[in-house]
């Protein structure tokens, strides 16, 4: 099981459990998380949910496999699997009670998209974050086009997301993407003393609250409908194939002469 799920005093942890491959986002994983997502959803005892990574890594990102094997299929083929593949993922957006990403390790592309959709985000001061998608000739997905301007402003995200490049715990936390940011040794328990302050609070008031504060879901659609789209024309190119390429001989990508 590449998700696992634990249920405390009112506080559910949700797991991406795949270390061996840093909690890697591949199509198994994200069978497994709307799974588990449905189940908390559905428990009357949960008050505050936690989502983290297991061995000290939130998630590389989408699955390097998959994105090859997407490259065999036909645009419209990919940009119909991959609304399937954001919306099992972005099921955490359904959670009734706030939910609480824990960034450590690293937060890769669409790892850190998916922490980005939680109600809220707790940083390590070391964590290596980015949106990395263009290095790889991809476009970003996930939602990571309408959550980053969201978090960070318009001017941080279109900086973040057109070079690609690498910043830490503490740049998110300086730019709005954390609430916190604290040593990774520090962090487990940081986020589970918010998620207690949380399940503390009168359940019913949470609950109405978190809708009150809840995103434009018309908005989100519009840009995964249009990252979907994007993301499948990537796949059909040249581009993808040198970004993958590139990762796999460990070297940065060319892409043609400027």
């Amino acid at each position: 099981m590449s998700v696992s799920l634990a249920v405390l005093r009112g506080i559910a942890t949700i797991t991406l459990d795949d270390p061996g491959k840093k909690n890697a986002m591949s199509e198994a994983m994200a069978d497994a998380f709307a799974a588990t997502v449905k189940q908390v959803s559905t428990d009357a005892r949960v008050r505050a949910c936690v989502l983290n990574g297991a061995g000290g890594t939130f998630s590389s990102g989408g699955d390097l496999a998959m994105l090859e094997k997407l490259r065999t299929s036909s645009p419209a083929d990919s940009r119909t699997f991959m609304l399937g593949y954001y919306a099992r993922f972005l099921s955490i957006l359904d959670v009734p009670v706030p939910t609480i990403a824990v960034v450590e390790g690293a937060a890769i592309g669409a790892g850190l998209g998916l922490a980005l959709a939680c109600d809220m985000a707790i940083a390590a001061e070391d964590a290596t974050l980015s949106m990395s998608f263009v290095k790889l000739g991809l476009h970003p997905g996930l939602g990571t086009t309408y959550f980053a301007p969201l978090r960070f402003g318009r001017t941080h995200a279109s900086e973040l997301l057109h070079t690609g490049r690498a910043f830490d715990g503490r740049h998110l936390y300086a730019i709005g993407g954390a609430y916190a940011c604290v040593a990774k040794a520090a962090i487990g328990d940081k986020a589970h003393e918010t998620a207690r302050a949380i399940a503390d609070n009168g359940p019913l008031a949470v609950r109405a609250l978190k809708q009150s504060l809840a995103i434009d879901r018309a908005a989100l659609s519009s840009a995964l409908e249009r990252e979907a789209s994007a993301q499948a024309e990537s796949y059909a190119s040249a581009e993808l194939g040198e970004g993958l390429a590139a990762v796999k001989a460990k070297r940065k990508a060319v892409f043609g002469e400027p």
